[in-house]
């Protein structure tokens, strides 16, 4: 069986939401508590990407389960954030198979669709959720091309530069879950802060 890691992208300052949205509250929690409980429901380890405010993440969120990084260039874009956490997991102290790379701001993000993605781990996979044939979130990433990923990933783009070149098995999690992500706070929400459904 292989080892999958789940790998949280919370670094982002959240421009055009106004605020960094690993501290936004929605539905009860903050985003990134959200993200990790999720996470962890599906994949061990769990390593959470921080970077703006991370320390004031870190002394507010719950993050228990979860291996925090810091990525110093969060402001560089979600590039960076993907090569802090594949370089913390090549760092890892077990062998770990792949990774399965989700975002702090898709609150309806399920681990029904982190298991069906992760079903495909392996060293050498690549493998992608898709909703109504539309790619999204979460994106398996194994061993063998973490140094690609690393190598090629650029500004807010992650990787899906290498995707693009790569046979890419695409999961069909329509319905498993919500690809939707908060790029920006709901109306009527007030003072930055989201609220659940």
């Amino acid at each position: 069986m292989s080892t999958v890691a789940g790998l949280v992208l919370a670094a982002g300052g959240g421009r055009r939401y106004g605020m960094p949205k690993a501290l936004v509250e929605y539905d009860g929690s903050l985003l990134v508590e959200r993200a990790v409980r999720t996470a962890r429901a599906a994949c061990d380890p769990v390593l959470v990407v921080l970077g703006a405010r991370a320390v004031d993440v870190w002394r507010s969120a719950d993050l228990t389960g979860a291996t925090v990084l810091a990525n110093r260039d969060w402001e560089t874009g979600m590039a960076s954030s993907l090569r802090t956490g594949l370089d913390g997991l090549r760092g890892w102290p077990g062998w770990v198979d792949a990774a399965l790379v989700t975002l702090v701001d898709m609150p309806g993000m399920t681990p029904e669709a982190l298991r069906a993605v992760a079903a495909h781990a392996s060293p050498g996979a690549l493998a992608v959720a898709t909703y109504d044939g539309v790619r999204g979130h979460p994106v398996l990433l194994g061993r063998d091309h973490w140094a690609g990923v690393a190598a090629t990933a650029a500004g807010d783009e992650g990787a899906r530069r290498y995707l693009a070149a790569h046979d890419v098995t695409e999961v069909d999690c329509t319905g498993l879950a919500d690809p939707v992500d908060l790029d920006v706070p709901p109306a009527g929400s007030g003072d930055g802060v989201a609220s659940g459904p």
